[in-house]
């Protein structure tokens, strides 16, 4: 019997089940492989809010991590929501000694409806502490907008986008793919820049579509895919066909439901 890769994901609970863990285990169940989990934090929240936020201990954070490797073969590690400084260290503490996976590192700063889930201090520690670690950083352009320290007023011109990714790297992270969902225009464009290589565009025609949990879907299906044996590059494509197949549903039900409600409203680009 071939063992299915397993992947473990670092990540916080969302009551609504529209992201987080819950987002991730489907993610993974989807792309063949299985889910260990270390909750960092129990979310009370709903499509539009962020009600209360429970950060777990960071000493039982680590001791999940550690159990986590302990139970065998870890192919890939994804780490979401981290909530403090305090998790972020357990976190990192508890990966230096442990073997080496691929790590996959989606930067969640804030939620969808705004509320920051990340506060400054656990940023700069996020930086020094896990930035040396991360294989792939999965930022969308207003948080990598953030992590290099610049306002978002304007859609980032390509050129921008380059260059704050190759900042990233220069603090320790190996590669990172910069997230164009945010943009606007017809073509949604992510951006994967790597030490050595060219950046590589992925492209694809933009859905009028939404869809809460797709930064967990795409740092999750990546890390799948890394665990099952791709290159960097192909684990990037396969995590993107997933997404487009997640906004792809979206819009498709967004369509069927103006018809059935008399033609209210249509989902807007994310």
């Amino acid at each position: 019997m071939v063992r299915r890769p397993a992947v473990l994901v670092i990540a916080g609970s969302d009551s609504s089940g529209g992201a987080g863990l819950a987002r991730d285990v489907r993610t993974l169940e989807i792309m063949g492989a299985d889910a260990l989990c270390a909750v960092t934090a129990v979310t009370a929240q709903t499509d539009a809010t962020v009600l209360g936020v429970h950060v777990v201990p960071p000493q039982q954070v680590r001791l999940q991590i550690e159990a986590a490797f302990a139970t065998g073969p870890i192919g890939a590690v994804k780490i979401g929501m981290l909530a403090e400084s305090a998790t972020i260290d357990a976190v990192a503490d508890a990966l230096h000694s442990a073997p080496a996976a691929p790590l996959v590192l989606d930067p969640v700063l804030r939620a969808s409806s705004g509320a920051e889930l990340l506060v400054e201090g656990g940023i700069r520690r996020l930086r020094a502490r896990l930035f040396p670690l991360v294989t792939l950083l999965t930022p969308n352009i207003p948080e990598a907008a953030c992590l290099a320290g610049e306002s978002l007023d304007t859609d980032p011109e390509p050129a921008r986008l380059i260059k704050w990714a190759r900042g990233l790297l220069a603090e320790g992270v190996h590669s990172v793919l910069i997230k164009g969902g945010h943009a606007r225009g017809e073509t949604a464009a992510d951006v994967l820049v790597q030490p050595d290589a060219e950046p590589l565009w992925l492209s694809s025609p933009r859905l009028s579509a939404s869809r809460r949990g797709t930064g967990c879907a795409l740092a999750s299906a990546i890390a799948a895919a890394l665990a099952a044996g791709a290159d960097l590059p192909e684990a990037c494509r396969r995590g993107r066909a997933h997404v487009l197949a997640l906004l792809a549903e979206a819009q498709a039900g967004a369509r069927a439901a103006p018809a059935a409600a008399g033609g209210l409203g249509r989902v807007g680009c994310e």
